[in-house]
């Protein structure tokens, strides 16, 4: 296949045509020299120019025969995320048509040896928030490009649906209910790809019943540092799988997953309700996750000095005791909103009032907050995209996203809401703040995700969002100034808490986040990515290139 380049210009390409001398007795212009000279300068500076671009790009990159194509050209997109917080320039972005694209550009880059600086770094859908899918002067996969496997769901016993890891989990969702399945595991924003979330581990309210995303897996498709291509499972290349698994890409970029599906539901009772008391918010959010029968989903999140608060619900729930709601203030206090649901199918609309009433009457919330909504299991998987849509509307959703995701023990939760609620953010926050708890048992410690040792730890995400031209309180200064000092009394109080999408720019850093895993990490990166040249972005490892 011959690679395109963009970036030759037409001037260049053109013959020149040669100027005729003037006859004897024409009189030479005077500014005929400034011209020529004008013009000259202006060719050798292209020149110059496109000699210095040509040779930042290895020539064997250009003869590479694929079915997709490297742009060496128009980069700048892959230069930015979701954070909006770090642009590194690669070099070229690959737009793989098929598996064997990806494979022949990491296995060149492999062959070239520890001399070259190349790296390689796999981006979904851009939703990263410090830079982890760029590849400064490396190459970056577009993996959204990759046309193979057609999605295909498979029924009986054990269903299943074999999916591209550029896929998005809304369009696997889709598809799936066509065939009344759905995966079991979710994320709270579907527009996610299959390999971004199952590279980090693909959290939300389900996951206390069923664990993370990469606890859903049954197979997956690997192209390792090396450029070979990999089908791994729990049976086969067992220690790839659960490395390449919540690895951060560190091991292999996935090209194919395997994913776990379960009859899917009709309709969802979607459920809110406060609390004022942390303790009894906590304790009833374990109580809902250690019971054999329970909601389906899970979650909770943080309100501060939140103005109008039941008025806004109203948009989507309806409240149980109208006129209780309406003289509830939210105003100038730390509220706790326990958020669950309920599925069920179309025949049982009878029976779900009951069910859900019966789950209900144990809890100790504020009785005038419960609110309550009924909607289609899509439009309940897919509910964040709504508030997404409004965003950008506005303008608001391309800003910087300084995101800090906690792992907290159960046993240091409550001194992390005292400092972090009581003296931190006790004023107001930037964004949601979300708080829910798992169960260790239903993650496979196999894998390369890092979670706290207790066997109830909780999600903490603090989901700012900052103003570009602020310099208060809504600064991206300022937040990035409030996420320090959460993690500087997490690490001073010896809370055990674990970064979930980490971010770190020193080693030993990382090395304090793996703890004794941190060697079993170091060698499976040998293992599958000895010259480092993979997720270069995430800052674990720095690719050494020997001095020539």
């Amino acid at each position: 296949m011959e690679v395109k380049v963009f970036h030759l210009p037409l001037l260049l390409t053109r013959p020149v045509r040669k100027m005729r001398k003037p006859a004897a007795s024409s009189p030479q212009p005077k500014n005929f020299l400034v011209i020529r000279g004008f013009l000259l300068l202006l060719l050798s500076c292209i020149a110059a120019k496109l000699s210095l671009c040509f040779s930042n790009i290895p020539s064997s990159l250009l003869t590479l025969s694929l079915d997709g194509h490297l742009n060496f050209d128009e980069v700048q997109h892959v230069a930015k995320d979701f954070g909006n917080q770090y642009q590194l320039l690669p070099l070229a972005v690959l737009h793989p048509k098929t598996v064997t694209d990806i494979a022949i550009t990491i296995k060149h880059i492999w062959q070239m040896g520890p001399h070259s600086e190349l790296t390689v770094a796999a981006r979904g859908h851009g939703h990263s928030l410090q830079g982890q899918a760029q590849a400064y002067r490396g190459v970056v996969v577009n993996m959204k490009c990759l046309q193979s496997p057609i999605m295909q769901v498979h029924g009986g016993k054990f269903p299943y649906v074999d999916v591209s890891a550029g896929d998005l989990w809304i369009n696997i969702l889709r598809e799936s209910m066509r065939h009344g399945l759905a995966p079991k595991s979710w994320t709270d924003y579907l527009h996610l790809t299959v390999g971004g979330t199952l590279s980090n581990a693909g959290i939300s309210g389900q996951a206390f019943r069923h664990g993370p995303q990469i606890s859903n897996v049954h197979q997956l498709e690997v192209i390792t540092g090396k450029g070979e291509v990999v089908k791994c499972s729990a049976n086969q290349n067992e220690d790839l799988f659960h490395s390449v698994l919540g690895g951060l890409g560190q091991f292999g970029i996935i090209t194919q997953a395997r994913i776990s599906l379960e009859p899917a539901p009709d309709k969802v009772k979607w459920i809110r309700m406060l609390y004022s008391d942390f303790d009894t918010f906590t304790r009833d959010q374990e109580h809902l996750i250690s019971s054999e029968n329970t909601f389906d989903y899970i979650e909770g999140f943080v309100i501060i000095n939140r103005t109008g608060l039941l008025n806004n619900w109203r948009s989507s729930f309806s409240p149980q005791d109208p006129l209780q709601a309406s003289h509830f203030k939210s105003d100038g206090r730390t509220l706790f909103c326990l958020e669950v649901a309920k599925y069920f199918n179309l025949g049982q609309t009878d029976t779900i009032i009951e069910e859900v009433e019966r789950l209900l009457s144990p809890l100790n919330y504020i009785s005038s907050t419960l609110f309550l909504s009924e909607v289609s299991y899509i439009d309940f998987l897919d509910r964040v995209h709504v508030s997404e849509v409004k965003l950008r509307s506005k303008g608001l959703w391309e800003v910087p996203h300084p995101w800090l995701n906690l792992l907290i023990p159960r046993s240091k939760v409550h001194r992390f809401a005292e400092e972090v609620f009581g003296n931190i953010l006790k004023d107001t926050s930037n964004g949601p703040i979300l708080i829910y708890p798992v169960n260790k048992s239903k993650w496979d410690n196999r894998t390369s995700v890092v979670i706290p040792e207790e066997d109830i730890f909780y999600l903490m995400a603090f989901l700012s969002s900052a103003v570009p031209s602020s310099t208060g309180p809504d600064s991206l200064d300022h937040i990035l100034y409030q996420n320090k000092r959460i993690l500087d009394f997490c690490e001073s109080a010896h809370l055990g808490v674990k970064q979930y999408l980490p971010h770190y720019t020193r080693q030993e850093d990382w090395k304090a986040h793996f703890g004794p895993h941190w060697e079993a990490f170091v060698r499976r990166k040998s293992a599958y990515d000895p010259l480092r040249i993979l997720a270069p972005g995430q800052r674990i490892f720095q690719k050494a290139v020997p001095f020539s």
